[in-house]
C-alpha cells in the first residue's frame, strides 16, 4: 500500500487541487485548508460552491454564495474577480490570458484580464461553463443543448443543440470534441468540424445506472473517463469519430459500488477511482491492472488531483476525510 497522509476536516469537501506540490482542500463551508508542512486555513466565502484549477497559471477560481468570484494564489493570497451581491456563483471556468467566467440565471460573464466583461445571455439557466483550449471561445451548457461563444466578436453563438438538460461541459484537449453531463443517465457529445458551416455531429453515451458527476480527460486527450457506475466507463476518442460505434472500457469494477469520482494522471494512461464507500483504485489503461490505493472510508470520494509530477494524489470526501497519498513510496 502507499503511504498515506490523512487529513480529517469538518464538512463537505468540493474540491481538492495542486498548486506546485501544495494541495488545496475546499470546502463548502467557504475555507481552503491547504497541507504545506501542515495544516493551513486560508477564509474565501461565505459558503463555497465550486473551485477549480487555472490551467493557464498556478491559481484556483471559486465561486460562492456570497456571489463572489475570486482567484487563490500559491501563497493563498486572494483576489476578487467579480462581485454579485445575492447572487450564487455555482460555475466557474479559466481560460487563455487571465480570463475567467462566471454564470448566475441565464447569462455567462467573461472577465478579461483588463477588467473588461462581456455578457452572454442565454434562453435557459446556464447550468455549466467551459473554455475551448485554442482560441477565446467559451462553451454554456444549458436545457436542450449547448451556447458557443467567440469572446472578442459580436458573432452570432453556434448552437449545439440536444433535447434534454445539460449540466456540466468539457472540451477534449485538442479542441475536436465537446461532450456534456445530462440530468438523465447520459453523456452527450458534438464532433465539432472546423469546416464553416459544417454541422457537428453527434455522440450518445447512455447506459448509465446514475448521473454522471466526475469527467476526466487522459492525458493526450484519448481517453474520457467518467463516474455513474460500479466501474469508471473510459470512452474512447483516439478516432476521427470519438466513441461512436465503439464501446467504452470499464476499469475498476466494484459490484454495486458506484465510482463517484476519476482522475487520469498527468502522463501515464492510469486512471484513479475512487468510489462511493471512500474506496481508491489506480487502473492502468493498457491492460486494466489494478492498484490499491486507499481502502474503503468515511464518506464518497467527491474529488481528487495528481501533482504536476505525478508522484502525490491528493483525495477529498463529502465526509471531509481526505488526505495525500505519495504512489512514489
Amino acid at each position: 500500500m502507499p503511504t498515506v497522509a490523512p487529513l480529517d476536516l469538518d464538512g463537505h469537501i468540493l474540491a481538492v487541487e495542486f498548486l506546485g506540490d501544495v494541495p488545496f482542500f475546499a470546502n463548502a463551508t467557504g475555507t481552503l485548508h491547504r497541507l504545506d508542512g501542515g495544516e493551513k486555513v486560508c477564509e474565501a466565502h461565505q459558503g463555497m460552491l465550486t473551485c477549480i484549477r487555472d490551467p493557464y497559471s498556478e491559481s484556483l477560481i471559486s465561486g460562492g454564495e456570497d456571489g463572489k468570484v475570486l482567484r487563490i494564489a500559491a501563497d493563498a493570497g486572494v483576489s476578487e474577480i467579480a462581485n454579485v451581491p445575492r447572487k450564487w456563483i455555482s460555475q466557474v471556468a479559466a481560460g487563455p490570458q487571465g480570463a475567467v467566467a462566471y454564470a448566475y440565471g441565464k447569462s455567462a460573464f467573461v472577465r478579461l484580464s483588463n477588467g473588461d466583461i462581456k455578457e452572454f445571455t442565454e434562453e435557459r439557466t446556464v447550468e455549466g461553463l467551459a473554455f475551448a483550449p485554442k482560441g477565446m471561445r467559451i462553451a454554456a451548457a444549458r436545457y436542450n443543448g449547448v451556447s458557443l461563444h467567440w469572446v472578442g466578436m459580436n458573432a452570432k453563438p453556434v448552437d449545439l443543440e440536444w433535447k434534454g438538460a445539460h449540466t456540466g461541459v468539457t472540451f477534449s484537449p485538442d479542441g475536436n470534441f465537446l461532450v456534456t453531463a445530462m440530468q438523465e443517465n447520459a453523456l452527450h457529445g458534438w464532433k465539432l468540424d472546423a469546416k464553416p458551416g459544417a454541422e457537428a455531429r453527434h455522440m450518445r453515451m447512455t447506459g448509465y445506472p446514475a448521473k454522471v458527476k466526475s469527467l476526466s480527460w487522459s492525458a493526450k486527450g484519448k481517453w474520457l473517463a467518467s463516474s455513474g457506475a460500479p466501474a469508471a466507463i473510459v470512452w474512447p476518442f483516439q478516432g476521427k469519430d470519438g466513441p461512436m460505434g465503439k464501446a467504452p472500457l470499464e476499469l475498476g469494477t466494484r459490484a454495486n459500488i458506484m465510482a463517484t469520482a476519476v482522475k487520469f494522471h498527468p502522463a501515464e494512461d492510469i486512471l484513479a477511482i475512487g468510489f462511493i464507500d471512500g474506496m481508491i483504485l489506480a487502473v492502468r489503461i493498457a491492460d486494466s491492472k489494478e492498484a490499491l490505493i486507499r481502502r474503503p472510508g468515511k464518506g464518497a470520494i467527491t474529488a481528487m488531483s495528481w501533482s504536476k509530477n505525478g508522484k502525490l494524489l491528493a483525495f477529498a470526501s463529502e465526509a471531509g476525510d481526505c488526505g495525500v497519498v505519495d504512489i512514489s513510496a
